[in-house]
C-alpha cells in the first residue's frame, strides 16, 4: 500500500511539473508575427532548437516599454519613440555577452556594446508618435539613441548604431 501511495504521489508530481511546465513555456513563445529574434550569448530561449529568444509585438510590450522624445537625422523635429530598453532587453534573455550583432532585414549589421544600453536609455523602438512602425516606416524595431538629451551622441559612431528594420540581435 505505501508503494502505491508512493508511487501514485509521484506521477502526480510528474503531472503536475509537465502541465506548469507546458504553461510557462506556452506563455512564452509568440503568437504573432516574430518581428525580433535575439540570439547567441543568451541564457533565456524559446526555440525548439534552444537557440533563440523569439519575439512577437505582444512579448516586447511585456518586457516592459518606454517613451523617448528626441530628434533624429532621419525625422523632422522631434519624434516620440515607444519600445523596449536594450538593457531590458538584454536581461530578459540573460544575456552573457558584451556587444551585439544587429542585423537588418536587408542584412546591413552593425555591432552594438552593451554597455550603450545601461549608458543611456537606447530603446528598441517598436511606434513613432503613437503609430506601430513598420517596415515602409523603419519598423518594425528600430534602435533610437536619446540624441537630444545628450550631445555626445550627436555623431556618426551613435547614429551609425541606430539600425532600422532590426531583425537579429546576436549576443556576443
Amino acid at each position: 500500500m505505501r508503494c502505491t501511495v508512493r508511487a501514485m504521489c509521484s506521477r502526480a508530481l510528474v503531472v503536475l511539473f509537465s502541465v506548469l511546465g507546458f504553461a510557462a513555456a506556452a506563455q512564452e513563445q509568440p503568437q504573432g508575427p516574430v518581428i525580433l529574434e535575439v540570439t547567441g550569448a543568451i541564457g533565456n530561449t524559446n526555440d525548439e532548437g534552444d537557440t533563440a529568444m523569439r519575439y512577437d509585438l505582444a512579448m516586447l510590450d511585456a518586457v516592459g516599454t518606454h517613451e523617448l522624445v528626441t530628434r533624429t537625422p532621419w525625422t523632422d523635429g522631434q519624434t516620440r519613440f515607444e519600445g523596449v530598453l536594450l538593457r531590458d532587453l538584454m536581461a530578459d534573455v540573460n544575456a552573457q555577452g558584451t556587444e551585439a550583432a544587429a542585423i537588418a532585414l536587408n542584412d546591413y549589421t552593425i555591432t552594438i556594446p552593451l554597455m550603450d544600453g545601461e549608458s543611456y536609455d537606447v530603446i528598441l523602438a517598436l511606434r513613432a508618435n503613437g503609430q506601430i512602425l513598420t517596415v515602409r516606416n523603419k519598423g518594425p524595431v528600430w534602435i533610437i539613441y536619446p540624441w537630444s538629451d545628450d550631445p555626445d551622441l550627436q555623431n556618426e559612431v551613435y547614429y551609425s548604431r541606430s539600425i532600422w528594420q532590426l531583425k537579429t540581435l546576436d549576443v556576443r
